[in-house]
């Protein structure tokens, strides 16, 4: 029964849009798409079921607990030491805006009095803290040229001096930061530099409260960013997906009906070569025929023809000389070898004839000269 109870959970869980939309929501950190949770049912009902456990940077409901109390820790830490660290940084824009202002005006000597002492101080308080021991640690530091706190000590000024630059402190150091926050405030609204200092200190009153709302406000933008961003990632996916999809069907649709596309275009492909081979042979003959009707005119053709039949003739009368040349070599062939020798000796001697006769010609035209 329970096992039925547990498969209608789940049924439900991978139906539930809301649902989907929860978990996703809880999760903003965990890259999971609406598709995965409805393909894996029990994956949805183990995330749902942690939400009730962790929030959505992952953490358990103890350790998120612990983690602020660290926080809160760590805040105040941070305020304290902010808190010094400002008053000391503003004592010394102090101490720079003196000597600053030493070297262009004559200052009055209980002012110069009271930067001296003030500087002296800090500068004692600083070299003390550097050789007392870190209160981090039950180890103690090495000396610094054997030198210890109560040495440094006894180079503070004197006590009057010091009680008198104690009384004159705070009312200089007001003074000093009332100057630095009219600087900021001016930063912040450059058209309120030319005011009354009355008005400007009632709107540095009201200073915090507008960077207060300023960095609400960043803050806000900065969270609308992010679900901005975490939305389009989602519609980024599931586009992506549709694209998938869509890239598929047309794969589908080039693979079953191309081959009967292509057999078409082939067919007319093959219908437009023949077309086109049967034009170019056909200009091919007529440029053939013109090229023959300007090689030969009448008057070419007439004389070719009379050359033809001289040709003709002529091929006649050595066809009937070969072979009646041919039937004498027959009949020659007939006597044997004895008759071939006879044969050479009779051409050798009309050879040597023929040169005596075209020497003895050379001869009576070169005596005739």
């Amino acid at each position: 029964m329970s096992g039925c109870n547990e498969t209608t959970d789940v049924l439900l869980l991978g139906k539930g849009d809301n649902l989907h939309q929860q978990v996703l929501a809880s999760f903003p950190l965990c890259d999971v798409t609406e598709d995965d949770l409805t393909q894996n049912p029990q994956f949805c009902k183990l995330l749902a079921t942690l939400t009730q456990y962790v929030d959505k940077t992952g953490l358990t409901v103890p350790l998120k607990t612990d983690l602020d109390k660290a926080e809160q820790k760590l805040q105040s830490k941070r305020r304290q030491w902010l808190r010094s660290e400002s008053l000391y940084r503003g004592l010394q824009e102090m101490i720079q805006d003196h000597s600053v202002k030493k070297h262009h005006t004559t200052v009055p000597p209980d002012q110069n009095m009271f930067y001296e002492t003030m500087e002296k101080c800090l500068l004692v308080a600083k070299c003390v803290k550097q050789l007392d021991p870190s209160s981090t640690t039950n180890q103690d530091q090495p000396s610094v040229l054997g030198l210890t706190s109560q040495h440094i000590m006894e180079l503070m000024p004197l006590e009057k001096n010091v009680q008198r630059m104690r009384q004159g402190l705070p009312r200089q150091l007001e003074k000093h930061l009332k100057g630095k926050c009219l600087s900021l405030l001016s930063y912040y609204q450059p058209e309120w530099e030319n005011e009354s200092e009355g008005l400007k200190t009632i709107k540095l009153a009201h200073l915090s409260a507008l960077l207060e709302k300023e960095k609400k406000r960043a803050e806000n933008l900065k969270e609308l960013c992010r679900e901005n961003t975490f939305l389009l990632q989602q519609q980024t996916q599931l586009y992506l997906s549709e694209l998938t999809k869509c890239i598929q069907l047309l794969q589908t649709l080039i693979l079953e009906h191309r081959l009967k596309i292509q057999t078409d275009l082939d067919r007319k492909k093959l219908d437009y070569f023949e077309g086109k081979c049967d034009l170019v042979l056909q200009k091919i003959k007529m440029e053939m025929v013109e090229i023959q009707l300007e090689t030969y005119t009448p008057d070419t053709i007439s004389a070719h023809r009379k050359i033809r039949e001289k040709l003709e003739s002529e091929l006649k009368a050595c066809t009937a000389e070969k072979q009646s040349v041919e039937l004498k070599l027959s009949s020659f062939e007939i006597l044997g070898k004895e008759f071939e020798t006879l044969a050479e000796e009779y051409c050798r001697l009309r050879q040597e004839i023929e040169m005596k006769h075209w020497a003895l010609k050379e001869l009576t035209q070169y005596s005739n000269k």
